[in-house]
């Protein structure tokens, strides 16, 4: 697996790819703009291409991520035109930035239903994959199912994939603490949890994974990310889904909590430690 953290970029794209290097990264993600607007900045050319550069020569794999406000099943038509056109602009820059791509979270009904906040969804994300024409792909990732959020098992991010008009352009970004936390998988049984992630054709369409221990217990539907170790996933349950085998080849971003990024370096050491 190709571990990293999250870096900002608010001091450049080239110093955050230089800044992941430093701290011994071989991934790491970026917001595309502040995670609670919807308006920024398009990339700068030249200091994407300088960026680009410094990720060849240090070997490393960048994911974006759209801002949290997204809310692609929202029911309000302003709000979905506004969310269409900033999520346009987080896969240009994603794109501009050669990340492997662009990591949104999934909607959220607000009250409406399930049935028409998946159906939402489609809509947005159709309209959205007209508007880019780009070859970054939307990396939805699955929820923890806080208050009306979507997404909480395989079978629905698999089913809002196969409903849209271009689902060759969607793939999925799995976030250890949301699945926990949904009550997807348990740590014990991560074997079987990962054999029918397989059978169901997620797997293959995994991009990205975000990597955290949760201060929610199983099922507790509660997005509170912990430091590796410090949660209800705990030490064991980590080591046996990172001993699985189960990222190789991934971009694997923890996503913990700090509060400065060279805290990220020693929870990497523990994350490597868990697979010895």
């Amino acid at each position: 697996m190709l571990l990293g953290c999250h870096i900002s970029i608010a001091k450049g794209f080239p110093q955050a790819v230089e800044n992941a290097h430093r701290l011994g990264c071989q991934s790491f993600q970026f917001f595309t703009k502040n995670p609670r607007a919807f308006r920024g900045k398009a990339a700068d050319p030249e200091q994407a291409e300088r960026g680009r550069a410094l990720m060849a020569e240090y070997g490393l794999v960048a994911v974006a991520h759209a801002p949290y406000i997204t809310n692609l099943s929202t029911p309000d038509p302003e709000l979905q035109e506004i969310s269409i056109q900033s999520l346009k602009q987080d896969l240009e820059n994603a794109e501009a930035y050669g990340a492997v791509g662009c990591v949104c979270h999934m909607g959220k009904h607000v009250e409406m239903g399930e049935a028409y906040g998946m159906s939402r969804m489609v809509e947005t994300l159709n309209r959205l994959l007209e508007a880019y024409t780009g070859p970054c792909p939307l990396l939805l990732e699955n929820t923890a199912g806080q208050g009306s959020e979507l997404g909480t098992t395989l079978e629905q991010c698999l089913e809002v994939r196969s409903r849209v008009e271009q689902p060759e352009r969607i793939a999925f970004c799995f976030d250890t603490c949301h699945g926990f936390a949904a009550g997807t998988y348990r740590p014990e049984e991560w074997m079987d949890f990962l054999e029918r992630a397989r059978a169901t054709g997620y797997w293959e369409l995994l991009r990205a994974v975000h990597l955290n221990d949760s201060k929610a217990g199983y099922g507790q539907h509660k997005d509170r990310h912990a430091n590796l170790g410090k949660g209800f996933i705990g030490e064991a349950g980590l080591a046996a889904i990172l001993r699985s085998g189960a990222f190789e080849g991934l971009p694997v971003i923890l996503e913990t909590p700090v509060a400065k990024e060279e805290e990220y370096m020693p929870e990497m050491a523990y994350a490597r430690s868990l697979m010895a």
